[in-house]
Parts: C-alpha cells; structure tokens; sequence
C-alpha cells in the first residue's frame, strides 16, 4: 500500500562562486525520522497558512519554499525569483510520500543562520564536489537531491543557470525502484524498465544506479 502523500517545496539557492556554480546545502539533523542526517536543500512541508489566499498547488509550494528558507537557514528570497525546476513523487513503498516542487533561485545574501534544530549545517558548494563527496561516503542524499546536483554540475553561473530553468518546462519524475546486485536503481520516465519495475529490461535508460560502488545517473 502506497504511503501518505503530502505536498513540499524546495529551494536550489545558486551563488557565482571563485571557482564556478556554487549551491547552498543544509545537513538535516540525524535524529530526524526522514532523511535523518542527509545533505538537502532548504525546504519543507506545504502548511495550511501557505495555502491561504492561492489557487494552486505551485502557488502555494511558492510560498512554502520561502518560508522554509527562512526557518531552516535565515535566508529572506522573494518570491517572485523562484523558477520551478521539477517535481518530485517518491515511490509507492516509501512511508512517507512527499510530493515535492524543486526551485531555482539566485542567492541575495551569503549569511546562512540555520536553525540547530532541524538543520545541523551547511555548505556551499559546487555541485561537481557534493557528487564526489556522497560517492566517497563522506556525505548522504536522497535520489532527487543527486539528479539535481547531475542536472546543474555542467552550467557555468547563476545566469544560465536561471535561464536554463526559465526556458524549459518543469521536469516530473515518478520515482520506481528495482533491485540489482549490489544495490537498487531509482527508475524514471523513458527508462525500458519503468512501467515493470524491471532493471533488466533492454533498450533506452534513464535512472539512477543506487550501488556499493558509487552512484551513477544514467540517461539516453
């Protein structure tokens, strides 16, 4: 049986860096019962106060992401800088289901003041180094935050970045798991082995390899 759903908003907070894109990172607390200890981006729930006065379930994840910015790591964004970058639904065995709108939005200001309770640091930092840094094991994500990180690691400034999101339509991905040999593969749309849940399945792929021996995303 598929787990609750519930509606969330994040926030990809991007800074020119001296060596190139950087993206602001928070570490959730490890005692947390979801994604205890991993490496995120500033976001959170859909409340009741974030749906008043909208009409949209974007509209009201607009004002959720803001909100959260400012709770988890002290960061006021204006709302009207957000561009949506995709949307997340997690897989049907996952007990808890947040359905969840990624945005984009340029850095205002680098004083991060995080809350020491929901979130125990953070980090800014290029999207190519937090790859490498899971992959050593040095750090923990979930699937959406490691497609993000692929998604961004090859543009160069927050400029492209924010016309790279404005330009395209907000990618969905409805998540699917597979078992193989040393791990699982998170299955997404166009993926031959998406509608069976089937990781043997010939022909095109677009997943993410979730094994001892490193992640790896792969797409046609």
């Amino acid at each position: 049986m598929a787990g609750k759903t519930m509606d969330a908003a994040t926030v990809v907070l991007v800074r020119d860096g001296v060596d190139g894109l950087e993206l602001l990172m928070v570490r959730r607390d490890s005692r947390i019962a979801f994604a205890g200890g991993h490496w995120v981006f500033p976001g959170g729930r859909v409340d009741d106060d974030d749906r008043k006065g909208t009409n949209t379930e974007l509209e009201a994840a607009c004002k959720a992401a803001v909100r959260e910015t400012r709770e988890e790591a002290g960061l006021a964004i204006d709302i009207e800088s957000l561009v949506p970058f995709s949307h997340w639904t997690p897989p049907d065995i996952a007990p808890k289901r947040y359905l969840t709108w990624f945005f984009v939005a340029a850095a205002t200001s680098e004083a991060v003041a995080i809350d020491d309770h929901e979130i125990r640091d953070h980090s800014w930092v290029r999207p190519s180094d937090a790859l490498e840094r899971r992959n050593k094991g040095e750090i923990e994500m979930g699937p959406p935050t490691w497609i993000t990180l692929e998604q961004l690691a090859p543009i160069a400034d927050v400029a492209s970045t924010l016309a790279w999101a404005r330009d395209n339509e907000p990618e969905r991905f409805a998540t699917r798991i597979a078992g193989v040999e040393g791990g699982a593969v998170a299955l997404y749309h166009g993926d031959a082995g998406y509608e069976a849940s089937d990781a043997e399945a010939p022909g095109s792929r677009h997943r993410l390899w979730m094994v001892a021996d490193g992640w790896r995303y792969e797409r046609d």
